[in-house]
């Protein structure tokens, strides 16, 4: 999608209310939401959105200009992800209502797909210090991407682990992207941009209201195989990313503690009702097929390719191509074809947007010399 378009999801997302099934709403009845950004109330309401929200829409339009808006993301340095984006995160992708909107600063990457959300209290133990150390560690060392919510106790412990561990983290805020709360985790933001990406719902600016923060857990879990509860209290926001995790189909551990500890009474809770026992960083490992992030790292190390693989990858870019057509184009046997691309998926060089329809990732250009 080019930035003109991304332009008026951006404008829609700047109105509280209009979430994902609005945004299908209006696209089921407007042929763009750049047609849905310039329609008067009438049709607005027509479309099935409230008096209210119609009215809200037009009144946005009159107060922002979405040319200064998107200025002002690109003077941020952000990405804008749309769900019609090839990039966009395919786990989350396939949950009920993914963001419409997402605002990046940092990167994601094809092994990101690969992750594990780490979440817990804010008032963490050291028994809960521990415990998130050690196990981020070796999820980290195992190729496993770490996602939290940047808050402080066992969020801020999890993804210092992950980066101290050398591997990749995400972090999901309930705030702007250009907004770092808590304002101590400032220099730790910067680090997981750099080893990652913060990652939002919410448009550049939007300060961190309470109300933000529950909403965002869905995002956490959404990206995420499987998620980790370490330390929790009976009200803990990480019982609502568990409770997220188990409608999206995720699979829910939690780590046990003290029953008379506050911070384990969640934990203990959510393990009496169903989650699955924490003991060991072995337990995630075992019960997540990670035989394809073996074979991904195993797979980048083989670089640089043949030259069949350097024939589809100069074909292939950010519009799909079917692998059908992928073959005519290129005149070579289906089955060669065929076989490449598994590789190159593998390697992070391509990747499968739905229907044997294939992209290029350019991230991977750094690493592999098409010449």
């Amino acid at each position: 999608m080019d930035d003109n378009q991304k332009r008026y999801w951006v404008g829609l997302n700047l109105v509280k209310g209009i979430g994902s099934a609005r945004t299908r709403a209006l696209l089921s009845y407007f042929d763009t939401l750049e047609d849905a950004w310039n329609a008067p109330v009438d049709q607005l309401e027509a479309a099935g959105l409230s008096p209210r929200l119609a009215t809200a829409l037009s009144e946005t339009r009159t107060t922002h200009v979405l040319e200064h808006v998107w200025e002002q993301i690109q003077n941020l340095g952000l990405t804008v992800l749309t769900w019609e984006d090839p990039d966009y995160p395919r786990r989350l992708q396939e949950i009920d209502q993914p963001p419409p909107v997402l605002y990046l600063r940092g990167s994601l990457r094809q092994e990101d797909q690969w992750a594990v959300a780490v979440v817990g209290t804010r008032r963490v133990t050291s028994y809960g210090n521990q415990i998130t150390n050690e196990l981020v560690s070796v999820l980290a060392r195992n190729g496993l991407s770490i996602i939290s919510g940047l808050a402080r106790g066992i969020d801020g412990i999890a993804h210092q682990a992950c980066l101290n561990t050398g591997g990749r983290t995400l972090a999901v805020l309930g705030c702007g992207v250009d907004r770092i709360y808590p304002p101590e985790h400032k220099r730790l933001a910067e680090r997981i941009i750099a080893n990652g990406a913060l990652v939002s719902d919410y448009p550049p600016g939007t300060p961190p209201e309470a109300a933000n923060f529950p909403p965002r857990n869905r995002i956490i879990s959404g990206l995420s195989q499987a998620v980790i509860v370490i330390e929790a209290g009976k009200q803990s926001g990480a019982l609502i990313t568990a409770a997220f995790a188990a409608e999206q189909g995720r699979q829910v551990f939690a780590v046990p503690g003290n029953i008379y500890a506050p911070q384990s009474k969640g934990t203990n809770r959510l393990i009496q009702e169903g989650a699955q026992i924490l003991l060991d960083a072995e337990d995630v490992l075992e019960s997540l097929d990670l035989v394809q992030v073996t074979e991904y790292q195993a797979a980048r190390s083989v670089l640089p390719a043949d030259a069949v693989e350097a024939q589809l990858y100069d074909l292939l870019g950010r519009e799909p191509l079917h692998v059908d057509e992928i073959r005519a184009l290129t005149d070579l046997p289906i089955e060669k074809v065929s076989a490449a691309l598994t590789l190159m998926e593998l390697k992070g060089m391509v990747r499968q947007v739905g229907g044997m329809n294939y992209i290029a990732v350019y991230e991977a250009r750094a690493d592999y010399d098409t010449g």
